[in-house]
């Protein structure tokens, strides 16, 4: 099913703020931490690869967040 309304650009980013943002990289922080632990309990390399990458992401997200 096609729509031929297509919602603007400049609505997508009217409901994210930074500070939503910033909660959102912490939680990633949080919950990848938890991820390395339970991989690493279970001997699953890849969840622990998996984890490292989302807490790298959630770092870099949040450095970007806070340095602007």
């Amino acid at each position: 099913m096609r729509y031929s309304e297509h919602i603007p650009p400049e609505q997508l980013t009217v409901n994210a703020s930074d500070s939503m943002l910033l909660f959102t990289a912490a939680l990633s922080i949080l919950i990848g931490m938890i991820l390395v632990y339970l991989g690493r309990k279970g001997k699953q390399l890849w969840m622990v690869t998996w984890s490292i990458g989302l807490i790298i992401c959630s770092v870099l997200m949040g450095a970007s967040l806070l340095i602007e």
